[in-house]
């Protein structure tokens, strides 16, 4: 089969020096991908930035902003057979990108920065793109998780919701170590706390098995 897997962050400039991001490592998604690469799936990994290397088989699409993951990702999936979005991608960008450094004067200890929505590239696989493949997304929540992420599995018409709380110390973001739970229209599935390495490959056996069915 042929897989698109988003990974890593996002960055939103603000100005020459300074972006909006977040947390996540690619770490996760890097796993998925090396597992579906391993199993000789072709693999077209479309990667915010990280300091990660590149999976063995893996075709790596480089993106830095929410709006460049959308165009990459709009242009694949109509070719692909599973969609899993693992990237943590920025919700809000600038308004205004400023082409000079924001210089900090003596005259305002306060700055307002205005943003905006960025592209929903979850939600966009049905509702743009009208994929009709397996789509995969995760909810990397703070409280109520099992009820955000089956929310969003509803609102984004996904298959297959991979749901982790991202407050619990030394896992998730930035750790090799993740605690998930698959969250499906009927069911929950607990696949533990493993390393990121091992999770991969229990996520890959999922996507394989239900496109089995």
């Amino acid at each position: 089969m042929t897989f698109l897997i988003t990974a890593g962050p996002t960055r939103e400039p603000i100005d020459p020096v300074r972006y909006l991001s977040n947390h996540s490592s690619g770490k996760m998604g890097y796993a998925i991908a090396a597992a579906a690469a391993k199993k000789g799936h072709r693999v077209i990994l479309i990667s915010g930035p990280t300091i990660l290397n590149v999976p063995s088989g893996c075709d790596l699409i480089p993106v830095e902003t929410a709006a460049d993951m959308s165009q990459a990702v709009g242009n694949w999936i109509s070719r692909v057979d599973v969609a899993i979005m693992a990237a943590a991608v920025a919700d809000f960008r600038p308004v205004e990108y400023q082409t000079q450094k924001i210089k900090k004067t003596t005259e305002t200890d306060m700055m307002t920065l205005e943003l905006i929505k960025n592209p929903d590239i979850l939600a966009e696989a049905r509702s743009i793109h009208g994929y009709g493949g397996l789509l995969v997304g995760f909810a990397a929540e703070t409280e109520n998780v099992l009820h955000n992420a089956r929310e969003k599995l509803n609102r984004k018409k996904c298959d297959l919701i991979l749901a982790n709380d991202v407050s619990q110390p030394n896992e998730g973001f930035n750790s090799d170590q993740n605690t998930i739970t698959a969250v499906y229209p009927d069911k929950e599935v607990e696949l533990g706390s493993h390393s990121k390495t091992h999770l991969g490959a229990l996520i890959l056996e999922l996507c394989e098995d239900f496109v089995r069915r």
